[in-house]
């Protein structure tokens, strides 16, 4: 199963710890593709490709080869919305994760699509049974 997850990168990376540990958590069913979001050295500059162009390619393609997809949406981000709405164009099972510790409400896109299921969750344990019942849902075992 390949996984692609998506987390602030450019627009705040004060969730990197907690999207690293999801990515972990995730790694226990399938290849994360996008591992580098949990990188605690990823700058908020993004400064994860040669240049912005190649940075979008590379993402649509993983995710048109993705099988899932999973967001942490706690930090408001216009890079994971736009991967949302591609995901959702392309049919992808799509999970987001949201704290509602933040001081931004999650937005009303994303809660009110009927392409993506949401969840709040309050400790990791709770992300973990979130996403690991998402899957099975979705998938109707746990690879």
């Amino acid at each position: 199963m390949k996984i692609y997850f998506a987390g602030s990168i450019r627009g705040g990376r004060g969730e990197a710890p907690v999207y690293e540990e999801i990515i972990t958590s995730l790694g226990s069913f399938g290849e994360v593709l996008t591992e580098h979001v949990g990188d605690p050295l990823l700058s908020e500059k993004g400064d994860d490709g040669p240049d912005d162009r190649h940075i979008h390619d590379r993402d649509i393609a993983w995710l048109s080869e993705c099988d899932l997809v999973v967001a942490e949406v706690t930090a408001p981000s216009l890079g994971v919305g736009y991967e949302l709405g591609i995901a959702v164009s392309l049919n992808k099972p799509v999970l987001c994760l949201y704290r509602p510790v933040s001081e931004w409400p999650i937005s009303a896109m994303i809660a009110g699509s009927p392409g993506i299921k949401t969840a709040t969750y309050s400790s990791m344990d709770d992300a973990k049974r979130i996403i690991r019942e998402f899957i099975s849902e979705t998938y109707g075992y746990i690879p």
